[in-house]
């Protein structure tokens, strides 16, 4: 370096304070939580990124808040101390929380509509380094207090845009750590709902927006699109039809800062128990979501009907998934090695287009397209 560049830099710090000026190879290397899904967590690049906000968008019953609760789930299983903020606009439910593993005692919940308030109580959090996570459920719920203050027949016009707005250039400063990662970092989820566009055209279907002003849009470090995809049914003794007890939940990452973005994920998520499936209500199928990773990225070598690991084999995929999902060591090996091969850039680029073909054509024809 420079030595004149050098002299400005100890200007700089002796002025506005240390590491206000650094070398771009002095930063530590980003955290990453887990969102509780393997095929999610390589799309997203390993994870949710730390020290950022993103945004979970989808329609009505897609499983935006069921992968929100699977975030605080898996990260709390990794991190004893993980410590949860959750904002509820919208009704908290303990019990659906529980189900899919969340260890209420370990989440903080302010129960509350006020827009102002729930922003401000976030970025006190986000500076407090006493949270690790920030989850808004959800955003279009929030009233602002000029909205609040009106009568039914009253307009206001983006008021809440322009708070969402001043909110995110706020969150940048609240958030930052220091450089060297010796803090804990935190991560903001803000939950988002689709609205259809009023008055405009597409080519295919109703364009749609979503609340908050196109500010937020640039704010965010990730958003990901969360939709239904096809249910899973279960046949029961005594009842002719098959019973729904879960679906498929697509996720696309439609923005990604840190990797690349239209990425597509597919993982099974069961929302009542499945005693003949054998799942309970909130799993995730973990072990067809591992077989599938494990194999497009080679960590499961295929040949024939065999599939091998180390000095293990499997003739046909069903014993494979089983042991997927009934040995914990198991899967923590698969998805060790899954998430260090995605570090490859060149095999991603492989393997990340086949993941979206895969989940377009849905998560249950994507483990026979394995096979």
């Amino acid at each position: 370096m420079r030595a004149d560049t050098q002299v400005l830099m100890a200007q700089i710090n002796k002025t506005f304070g240390d590491d206000t000026v650094i070398i771009a190879s002095e930063l530590a290397v980003p955290k990453r939580f887990t969102s509780g899904s393997l095929a999610l967590d390589v799309a997203l690049g390993g994870g949710w990124p730390a020290g950022q906000w993103v945004e979970i968008i989808g329609k009505e019953s897609a499983g935006k808040t069921a992968v929100a609760f699977k975030t605080v789930a898996a990260n709390q299983r990794v991190d004893p101390e993980f410590a949860t903020l959750w904002i509820a606009a919208e009704a908290y439910d303990s019990d659906q929380a529980s189900a899919l593993g969340v260890d209420n005692e370990r989440v903080t919940l302010i129960p509350t509509q006020e827009m102002e308030f729930a922003f401000e109580v976030m970025l006190k959090a986000a500076e407090s380094r006493g949270i690790d996570l920030i989850v808004l459920d959800s955003y279009p719920a929030l009233i602002p207090g000029e909205e609040s203050e009106k009568a039914m027949d009253e307009f206001t016009t983006a008021v809440g845009a322009r708070l969402m707005n001043k909110f995110a250039r706020k969150a940048g400063k609240a958030t930052k750590r220091s450089s060297n990662g010796e803090e804990r970092p935190v991560l903001g989820i803000i939950i988002n709902q689709f609205r259809d566009k009023i008055g405009s055209f597409a080519r295919y279907g109703v364009p749609q927006t979503t609340p908050g002003g196109h500010g937020k849009d640039y704010f965010f470090y990730t958003r990901v699109q969360v939709e239904r995809d096809e249910y899973i049914t279960e046949k029961r003794p005594g009842i002719t039809d098959p019973v729904k007890v879960g679906q498929s939940i697509k996720l696309r990452t439609i923005k990604n800062k840190s990797a690349a973005p239209q990425q597509t994920a597919s993982v099974d998520f069961y929302f009542r128990g499945a005693p003949f499936l054998g799942f309970e209500r909130g799993d995730y199928d973990i072990g067809k979501e591992y077989f599938t990773m494990g194999v497009l990225f080679g960590v499961i070598k295929k040949s024939g009907a065999w599939y091998y690991y180390g000095e293990r084999k499997w003739h046909g995929k069903d014993d494979v998934v089983k042991d997927l999902r009934n040995e914990k060591d198991f899967q923590e090996i698969v998805a060790a090695e899954v998430l260090e091969a995605a570090k490859n850039p060149k095999l991603v680029d492989q393997v990340l287009p086949e993941m979206v073909d895969r989940a377009e054509e849905g998560n249950r024809r994507t483990i026979k397209s394995v096979e």
